[in-house]
């Protein structure tokens, strides 16, 4: 029984140590489609270090190792939804929305304003195709093995997606 046990201690340890390795070789992924939510640092970094967490503490669930990378990804993805769906503290940002003021951009910060709207204007299934796709490099493959959806399906969003942004960004991007 001693030895079944020690077996898997070790199994776990291997799990923990692959999750590990993946959080921090991607970390600054997750980071950037964590703030392509949020529009903000510090629920971006929450959202990150929450999924981090449970992609940790849940490491022993994981059936095949080889799936780690887009089991860790869907953990993250999942906090980013359940973040979008949870009240929207008052926040700078927030109430500057509310009074109808527009926040200040500067060259250097790298977001434009209008992609940042248009973006926000997609569902939170066809906005995470576009910034896997788009913002993250990943194939079509990869983005239905990480949202468990046919590669037909994530197509439909990609096209959908790109439509909806065409039309929210009018002219200006053509």
């Amino acid at each position: 029984m001693k030895k079944l046990h020690t077996f898997f201690n070790k199994r776990e340890k291997e799990k923990r140590d692959i999750i590990e390795r993946i959080i921090l070789e991607k970390y600054n992924q997750y980071y950037r489609v964590a703030y392509s939510y949020t529009h903000n640092e510090a629920d971006a970094f929450d959202i990150v270090q929450n999924g981090a967490y449970k992609a940790l503490r849940g490491c022993g669930t994981l059936k095949r190792t080889e799936y780690a990378s887009t089991w860790v990804y869907r953990i993250m993805l999942n906090e980013c939804f359940r973040y979008m769906k949870q009240p929207q503290n008052l926040s700078y940002e927030y109430m500057q929305d509310e009074m109808g003021l527009e926040p200040s951009y500067t060259e250097n910060s790298g977001e434009n304003p209008d992609i940042r709207r248009a973006l926000d204007s997609l569902s939170e299934q066809d906005r995470a195709v576009i910034v896997l796709r788009f913002f993250e490099d990943m194939k079509l493959e990869e983005i239905a093995d990480i949202l468990a959806e046919n590669l037909s399906t994530v197509k439909s969003r990609l096209y959908r997606g790109i439509k909806k942004l065409r039309n929210a960004l009018g002219e200006t991007y053509e």
